[in-house]
């Protein structure tokens, strides 16, 4: 809302002070600074306050705004006096002041650094976190507007403000005067503060999604008369899942006498169900959904799953239809699933919800399933359901206007349900918050992630939002960081979430194999070996193997410390007439099952070949160790009669009481189990290391000056920065690096051979000679760099040589530099994304590098730990370490470098590029003799700034 021309005119209505945001309960309301136009709805939300609430605010009776305080609270400079609401359905639920002070608490102006804020909040909406989110938005245009403080008086009473202001994470002070409670409190963001928000955030979008997974009661909208058709099919489907709550069907074309439609309640419209619902499927044309949306929000409907199609998968009209709808959907406090989705579906035997267009319902388990395309959907649900594979929850976001993956990481991480999160993505609107709620889901259970549109260069049709220039070798090298198990289709991101599911975690790599084929046994081996894992040679139990066998290899397998996973590899077993038997798969399962049960925790894989029923029978729900089928023959012939029942497992008395274990994963190639298995193997470790958070050096604050760079930086900037940026010259570059303790070996240019004489008189010899051209940089191959000459005639006769061979002086740009020791030539950047953030680079110089693409990437600010890991990420580290009998160098330098130039990029977000090129590691300390940095205005931080929900 713009305000009336009255506003002052001095500044400008702050639009991007608006914004969408998730409150306690999983409800959404938008914040916005209040206009002149406000009046009347100021005093219809104060007239809802009650009395108590008014004294609280005013510290008296104040039963009814004057017109001169309804001017007041509506009339904002938004600099001095600044005003902000809460709303839903375009109604006040909350307000919140601040006018700037001066240190007598009178009003001033800047440059006064202090203000006195107060808030009020609707009775009917207190408890629900508005006035935490009020004083985090509040807080930022303070900060915005040059206010460090905000001053409080808050009367004892009023235990839910002053519980506000104490658990916000900001530095404060208390003290009682005059019969109140006098709250200061510094408004500079803490690591506290910073995390109480996020520790809000995730609350509040884990039950935002919960109220849309967990409905007590659902209406479809847009339920053909007849079957068939979009609406019918998910009612059926609801009710063929058993839901557990109340179904209503809705169709505004419904007859007026008609009651039912598939044994539900039917009705014309949402106002005419006489309950409470919680979710509407809205299954109508795109043209007809504004009216629906309309309808929920009067009726109080808490979240939409929204299938129809025809939003921004169709263009620029599209687009706006479904910027539009989410504005509606939001202003009535809802959240949206969709537009253009197949559905959700929640396993959970307490609800029983399958509101989506899926008739096969997997089997009830513990992964969670997130897909942008429904398509793709379609194709994970069905093969899930052939695996026999366990769902928690499955969400089709289809466009994901709102509701995304990164709000169900939120939801998934403190999901008891859920063990497994695995998402289908073709975009990231969030890239640095997905990475953070990546992290930290994936340091309590796996996160595994398929990236489609990885190469197309352009946003999917229909999911409008930023597109990050990072390459994507950048994003799997960020996702690795935050021990996101990252794979490249839909295949292998199944049969690592079965292994993950149901599985534990491997102790390290080593690996038993056995099985009854020699052959499948060595490919397994050999893949094992082409994935990092430390095999052990196969096991051969010959094709005469009975399942008893399988029990017996497995279970001293499991019991050998030596081994920290077994693969099974299974061929059918071939009878006296040379002819191959598929067997009864149940059979050898309940072997397997049985050794797994009773032998260390372990993970356990299959690979099999055509055997009838193995994949079913081992993905059973819950297989107990005693079965009545024999176990002790080949498997084509246990379809004879029966023998005697395997004894039951160790620590058993009889087979009544034989312990369960879950689904053993199966796999039809060595290659898949093998790839599932080295994933669970490389997550294991991430595991294992997250658990012990690295750190920055403490020795590193001694030898920066922050102050000393922050002042270069602004002298450089300038008043009137160019917002394309600026980038240094080699002195200035030298001089900003400097201050972080980066020593750039100094170059004097040489615009002829007196010059480059006497520059190298002031460097020492030896010396070298190097253009500087553009078109000849990166191109040592031309001849553009002379190095160790050790005395004038060497460099004269360069010199001569050089320019007789590329061109003039003037064209090569000569320079004289002084020789560094030996040692590897690498090449240090960083560089600052506006979606993903800062990116710190490491990699070896040269062109097979730059061609391979073998460059690790950390995120910005780097530990200890990162710095190690990102030298050693790349495939030509070993070059560091003394491949070859070479002498290895001072990777502890090199380390301390990269931390050095993290921290300024992470100090300073002015400077948006850094690339050391080259960074000769010698095995004695480095040298760099390169620097190109280059400055811009800051870049806007939203991970740092208030909660809000990304922008439609």
């Amino acid at each position: 809302m713009q305000p009336s021309p009255e506003q002052s005119p001095h500044h400008a209505y702050p639009d991007h002070w608006e914004a969408d945001v998730v409150l306690r309960d999983g409800g959404t309301a938008r914040i916005r600074p209040i206009t002149t136009d406000d009046a009347e709805r100021l005093v219809s939300f104060y007239e809802q306050v009650s009395d108590e609430s008014k004294y609280y605010r005013f510290f008296a009776p104040y039963p009814r705004l004057s017109a001169k305080d309804v001017h007041r609270f509506t009339h904002h400079d938004y600099v001095d006096r600044v005003g902000l609401a809460v709303t839903v359905g375009g109604e006040f639920i909350a307000t919140v002041r601040y006018d700037r002070i001066d240190a007598t608490g009178r009003p001033a102006s800047a440059p006064a650094d202090e203000a006195e804020v107060a808030f009020l909040v609707q009775d009917a909406h207190q408890g629900r976190g508005v006035a935490s989110t009020l004083l985090e938005h509040i807080a930022a245009v303070a900060r915005e507007r040059g206010i460090r403080r905000f001053a409080a008086e808050v009367l004892p009473a009023n235990t839910k403000m002053i519980k506000v202001f104490r658990d916000a994470g900001y530095t404060q002070q208390r003290s009682f005067e005059d019969g109140s409670v006098h709250l200061t409190l510094d408004l500079e963001p803490t690591a506290e503060s910073l995390a109480v928000q996020r520790a809000r955030e995730q609350r509040a979008e884990a039950k935002s999604v919960q109220r849309l997974l967990a409905p007590g009661s659902v209406a479809v909208i847009g339920v053909g008369r007849t079957p068939g058709g979009v609406g019918r099919t998910v009612l059926r489907n609801l009710l063929g899942a058993g839901f557990t709550g109340r179904v209503h069907a809705v169709n505004s074309a419904f007859s007026a006498g008609q009651d039912t439609i598939d044994g539900v309640p039917a009705h014309r419209s949402l106002a005419e169900i006489g309950e409470p619902v919680d979710l509407a499927v809205v299954a109508v044309p795109a043209d007809r959904v504004p009216e629906a949306v309309a309808d929920c929000g009067e009726h109080g409907v808490q979240g939409l799953v929204v299938l129809s199609a025809g939003y921004a998968e169709w263009g620029a009209e599209g687009r706006e239809r479904q910027r539009e709808l989410v504005r509606q959907a939001r202003a009535y406090g809802m959240r949206i699933i969709g537009p253009n989705a197949f559905g959700v579906i929640n396993n959970s035997e307490a609800v029983r919800l399958n509101a989506s267009l899926a008739p096969d319902r997997p089997a009830s388990g513990r992964i969670g399933l997130f897909t942008q395309s429904g398509a793709i959907g379609i194709a994970l649900l069905s093969g899930l359901y052939r695996r026999g594979a366990g769902l928690s929850t499955f969400i089709s976001a289809g466009n994901r206007a709102d509701i995304s993956g990164n709000d169900f990481l939120q939801y998934w991480y403190e999901d008891p349900g859920t063990d497994v999160a695995l998402l289908y993505l073709e975009s990231l609107g969030n890239p640095r918050k997905f990475t953070r709620l990546a992290r930290r889901t994936a340091a309590v259970k796996p996160v595994v992630v398929v990236k489609g549109a990885r190469h197309s260069g352009s946003t999917p049709p229909g999911h409008a939002v930023p597109v990050s220039r990072i390459p994507d070798s950048t994003v799997s090298a960020l996702m690795r960081q935050a021990g996101v198990i990252r794979v490249d289709t839909v295949t292998e991101m199944v049969d690592a979430g079965l292994l993950l599911a149901d599985q534990p975690l491997p102790a390290g790599g080593r690996v038993a194999i056995l099985g009854n084929s020699e052959s499948l046994g060595l490919l397994t081996y050999d893949v094992c070996l082409a994935e990092g894992l430390r095999p052990r040679p196969p096991i051969d139990l010959t094709t005469s193997a009975t399942p008893q066998d399988f029990r017996d290899a497995l279970s001293a397998a499991l019991a050998d410390g030596a081994c920290d996973a077994v693969i099974v590899t299974a061929i059918p077993w071939v009878g006296e007439d040379g002819e191959a038997e598929s067997g009864d798969g149940e059979v050898l399962a309940t072997a397997l099952h049985a050794a797994a049960a009773a032998g260390p925790a372990k993970p356990v894989a299959v690979v099999h070949v055509e055997i009838g029923g193995l994949a079913e029978a081992l993905s059973a729900a819950t297989s107990t160790v005693a079965q009545q089928r024999p176990a002790t023959q080949p498997f084509a012939a246990a379809q004879g009669a029966p023998t005697e029942p395997p004894a039951p497992a160790p620590g058993t008395d009889n087979p009544e009481e034989a312990r369960h274990v879950g689904r053993i994963p199966a796999y039809p190639a060595a290659e898949r189990a093998v790839r599932a298995l080295a994933e669970a193997v490389r997550y294991a470790q991430w595991r294992r290391q997250a658990a012990v958070p690295g750190k920055v050096p403490d020795f590193l604050d001694d030898t920066i000056d922050p102050q000393g760079a922050a002042a270069r930086i602004d002298a450089l900037l300038g008043e009137d920065p160019d917002p394309r940026g600026r980038p240094l010259g080699h002195d200035e570059a030298r001089e900003l690096l400097a201050c972080y303790g980066i020593a750039v070996r100094p170059t004097l240019a040489a615009p002829g051979p007196e010059e480059a004489v006497a520059a190298a008189a002031r460097l020492g010899y030896p010396v070298a000679l190097k253009t500087t051209a553009p078109h000849l940089r990166h191109r040592a191959d031309l001849g553009g760099v002379r190095l160790d000459l050790d005395s004038e005639a060497a460099l004269r006769r360069a010199y001569g040589d050089l320019t007789e061979l590329l061109g003039k002086p003037a064209e090569l740009r000569p320079v004289v530099q002084a020789m560094a020791p030996r040692g590897v030539d690498t090449v240090v950047r960083a560089t600052i994304d506006p979606a993903a953030g800062a990116v710190l680079s490491f990699g070896l110089a040269g062109a097979p590098s730059e061609l391979l693409g073998d460059t690790g990437h950390r995120l910005v600010p780097a530990t200890d730990r990162d710095a190690a890991e990102l030298i050693r990420s790349i495939r030509a580290a070993p070059v560091l370490f003394g491949w070859r009998g070479a002498a290895p160098v001072d990777t502890a330098a090199l380390e301390e470098l990269l931390l050095r130039v993290s921290r300024l990029v992470d100090d300073h977000p002015e400077v948006v590029s850094i690339a050391l090129e080259p960074v000769v590691v010698a095995p004695q300390g480095l040298s760099v003799l390169g620097a190109s940095v280059r400055l811009s205005p800051p870049p806007a931080r939203n991970d740092l700034g208030p909660r809000r929900l990304s922008n439609y």
